[in-house]
């Protein structure tokens, strides 16, 4: 039957009623019994006689009374019970024990007083204990309005769940969103664990902790739960997630503004590309595996950050990938023009970027390359021949070298493991090592071939000494890591790699060691020509004289012809050759599974496989194409500060992070904090949260943390610093300011007033106290990779400098002028324009000391070494012109 959702005047009587006899009965009761018989437990009862005595009146009184009291308490919990159901709407109330009548009659009180505030206040009648329900049970439209009689029946015929969603991009759905969308409180969490926990789910497992749970996973919901799909009370979860794979269907209603606020963020975004698309027609091809297709979908996904889960991972890739890139800014940044920043790299580009300075190994890189220069010095002066080194494992604590045959005489600091057949360097000893090892690189074929629990394995290519065969689905995708690792790793020096069939943009990357042929028949000729015995190679590295290391790697299966070819020129060459295909008498198989992992058999090994889809590396080549840009781009608008004087809470970016005005943060979490405190300055038009969350924590993180941070920092900071708009964006208010804010007003006012323009250039660059945001922890401020700022403040600063500096020269201050450059090198040390002003400078001072201290701190080893690659045409022209005995003088010092 169905009953109008409307309160009669009947229900109106009746909730009154009810509301008098609820607190006649919880109220008046136990003021009467206190009033005329007292308390519930009376003396006579408390009498030890009592159980040896004849019982009495007054006792028999005494029992009647606790009993009356034990029945009050048996009803005051019954109507506990039941407000909280009925107020909170979890459904069935939980039963009290020994109590179905009274509980009964306690939730039709209750039942009638909620109709009173609410027409759809849910009151579920109790099943009666021990008895079977009556075949038709008569309904009155006194206790109950239209949705209770709705929710019972179908509360009876079938439950309500919600599918969990699988990852977007890096973002994982949590029992605290889940709760926020379904229940509109995501503290009701708990709610939805209690429902499921231990519950089998659909692909066996069970839910034993509330922040662990797995895509495809089928949860009851409360009987109030929106957005969720409503099944018969007995399917199966395996049959309900067949039936309902996709997302719930939704109520209707409009999207929530923070939702919205999201969305428009995003397009913000895809919209600030200023039309500078530079993708192939091809890249909105959906690639296999990465699961999207259109540039839409990468919106969606926060900037395409599933770009971290290969590139961040392919750590020693990374950490190449940012040195080859460094140089690639130099040069950038001595062809910029005046006013212009170097061109920014944008879409998949920029979020490769963030994803390489995540992962970037810079530490392991460093002591791969040392530690491996090291010893084959060391051997050297031995007169020893290096042993083959097969594989390397490197992790936190040691780089394993698994060499053949078992050797136990190891030159220090490397040490004998397993009998000789490990060679270990533990990382405390390679970071004391010296950063320049005078030997050769004796094993540049040592590549990624993935991780394992314990850290990152490497296999040397030419220590096969025959065809390496690769097989799988995804063989594109190893072939490219191990070509992007190859051509820009730390620990070789001369190298020529051959990709054949495959990744031609790849040589954008590093164009002096990478070439791209169609077929095998193209260089066979030639590597048949250029073959040499595994001896006189390792020798000739280690004493100084390398050849150049060859690695072919091939997509293509060869021919019966080619693969025989093939196998004899790598049983007599020192080189690597990776061939795709069944390619018969090969040394080792590398087999690439569908679901990620390689394989070697011949070697006992099953990692991670380290992969890098077409997408990705495409993101790759389209990054060092624009490193390769010179053109230069407008820097981001000012908006001009009316007010100079200090602020309340300053942010200073120009040099260490500092914050001002503000008590301090306890120590282990004031880098997050710090982080984002900059990020919402450097973003006045205000962040939502969401998108604070992806950029702070890339990899992903739950939103119950995100949430709980930003209410950390917004205690810390205060509401008066820290608004939230309507759209439920985040700002920082207008009494916080940063310093880049006041050195760019300070430079816009110096351009509009001549008189004041020195003054106010030098209070500018004042400000700077070091490298943008220095001394950041590794993996934080990724994003500054994909943001305006970092680009926006190095041209600043050193145009700012140069200004001056070229000001102070006409005026005759060659002192000040040196001054107002090396400021500027605090915080721009790459910009070879500020250096060719600084040795103008200097020159003009007219001490010929000074000006050899400026030559040599340009042209010793520490100054570009991060980067490596020498100094520009137009530096050494200047170098020429003003000290014209430095190369001599350069000699000298290298020869000491």
């Amino acid at each position: 039957m169905r009953i109008p959702a409307r309160r009669t005047v009947g229900d109106v009587f009746a909730g009154l009623g009810a509301l008098v006899v609820l607190v006649a009965l919880v109220g008046g009761v136990p003021y009467a019994l206190l009033s005329f018989v007292g308390p519930p437990i009376a003396a006579e009862l408390l009498d030890v006689d009592l159980l040896f005595n004849q019982v009495g009146p007054s006792t028999i009184v005494a029992v009647l009374v606790l009993l009356v009291w034990l029945a009050w308490l048996q009803l005051f919990a019954c109507v506990v019970v039941e407000v909280y159901a009925g107020v909170r709407r979890v459904g069935m109330p939980a039963r009290v024990p020994l109590s179905g009548g009274t509980q009964a009659l306690a939730n039709r009180l209750v039942s009638a007083v909620l109709l009173l505030f609410t027409a759809g206040a849910v009151a579920v009648p109790i099943a009666r204990l021990g008895t079977p329900a009556p075949a038709a049970p008569p309904m009155t439209a006194v206790a109950y309005s239209a949705p209770v009689v709705e929710q019972v029946l179908e509360t009876q015929r079938t439950k309500k769940v919600y599918v969990v969603q699988p990852p977007h991009g890096r973002h994982h759905e949590s029992l605290w969103e889940i709760a926020e969308k379904c229940l509109g409180d995501g503290r009701r969490y708990p709610e939805i664990f209690r429902l499921n926990q231990h519950k089998e789910q659909p692909d066996g497992a069970r839910l034993r902790m509330a922040d662990l749970i797995r895509p495809g996973w089928v949860l009851d919901m409360p009987d109030d739960a929106r957005n969720v799909h409503a099944v018969p009370v007995t399917q199966a979860r395996a049959q309900t997630l067949r039936e309902h794979p996709g997302k719930a269907a939704t109520t209707g209603r409009v999207a929530d503004k923070a939702e919205q606020a999201v969305k428009e963020e995003l397009g913000k975004r895809q919209r600030g590309q200023e039309g500078e698309s530079r993708r192939g027609a091809g890249d909105t091809k959906a690639e296999p595996g990465t699961g999207r297709a259109t540039d839409e979908s990468r919106a969606a996904d926060q900037g395409g950050l599933d770009l971290v889960d290969y590139l961040a991972g392919a750590s020693l890739a990374a950490a190449g990938l940012l040195a080859a890139l460094g140089r690639r800014r130099r040069e950038q940044l001595w062809r910029r023009a005046f006013g212009r920043r170097v061109v920014r790299p944008r879409d998949d580009a920029a979020s490769a970027e963030v994803a390489l300075r995540l992962g970037a190994d810079a530490p392991g890189t460093r002591i791969l390359d040392v530690g491996l220069r090291l010893l084959g010095t060391e051997l050297a002066a031995q007169g020893r021949t290096p042993p083959i080194v097969y594989a390397a494992h490197l992790s936190a604590r040691n780089l394993d070298l698994w060499i053949h045959p078992p050797d136990g005489d190891a030159p220090a600091p490397w040490t004998v493991q397993d009998g000789g057949q490990v060679w270990r360097l533990h990382a405390h000893e390679g970071r004391l090592l010296t950063e320049s090892p005078q030997g050769g690189a004796p094993y540049p074929g040592l590549v990624s071939l993935g991780t394992d629990a314990g850290g990152r394995v490497l296999v040397d290519l030419e220590a096969a000494q025959g065809l390496i065969n690769i097989r799988g689905r995804q063989t594109t995708a190893a072939l490219a890591a191990l070509a992007v690792e190859l051509a820009t790793n730390r620990w070789s020096d001369r190298m020529r790699i051959t990709l054949v069939g495959f990744g031609e943009e790849l040589t954008a990357i590093a164009p002096d060691r990478v070439r791209a042929v169609g077929g095998l028949a193209e260089v066979l000729p030639e590597l048949e020509a250029t073959a040499a015995p595994r001896q006189q190679v390792l020798t000739g590295r280690v004493t100084g004289s390398p050849r150049v290391a060859h690695y072919l790697l091939s997509a293509v299966t060869p021919t019966h012809d080619e693969a025989r070819r093939l196998a004899l020129l790598a049983r007599r060459d020192t080189a690597g050759y990776v061939v795709a295909g069944d390619v018969p008498h090969a040394t080792w198989t590398l087999e690439i599974t569908d679901d990620g992992k390689a394989k070697i058999a011949e070697l006992g090994f099953e990692v991670t496989a380290q992969l890098l889809p077409r997408r990705h590396y495409q993101a790759l080549v389209d990054l060092f194409r624009t490193a390769g840009r010179h053109d230069g781009e407008p820097m981001s608008q000012v908006r001009p500060l009316e007010d100079l004087h200090p602020p309340e809470v300053e942010i200073r970016l120009l040099g260490p992070v500092e914050i001002s005005g503000l008590d301090p943060l306890e120590e282990g979490r004031m880098g997050l904090a710090a982080e984002m405190l900059v990020y919402l300055a450097t973003h006045p038009g205000g962040v939502h949260p969401a998108v604070l969350g992806g950029v702070l924590w890339p990899r992903g993180v739950q939103a119950m943390v995100r949430d709980a941070t930003i209410a950390r920092v917004a205690d810390w900071v205060g509401p008066e610093h820290l608004l939230v708009d309507d759209a439920g964006r985040l700002s920082l208010g207008p009494r916080v300011r940063t310093d880049w804010t006041l050195f760019r007003e300070l430079v816009r006012r110096a351009e509009r007033d001549p008189t004041a323009r020195i003054l106010l250039l030098e209070k500018a660059l004042g400000l700077v106290r070091g490298p943008l945001l220095s001394g950041r922890p590794h993996g934080r401020y990724a994003w500054l990779a994909a943001d305006d700022l970092e680009y926006d403040v190095s041209a600043g600063v050193a145009d700012a400098a140069r200004r001056l500096c070229e000001m102070r020269l006409e005026q005759g201050a060659p002192e000040a002028a040196v001054a107002a450059v090396r400021a500027a090198l605090l915080l721009a040390a790459d910009d070879e324009a500020l250096w060719r002003d600084l040795l103008r400078a200097t020159h003009a001072t007219g001490d010929p000391a000074r000006l050899h201290a400026v030559v040599d701190a340009l042209t010793g080893p520490p100054r570009f070494g991060a980067y490596g690659g020498g100094l520009a045409p137009e530096t050494e022209a200047l170098i020429d012109e003003l000290l014209p005995t430095w190369r001599i003088h350069v000699v000298r010092e290298s020869t000491a």
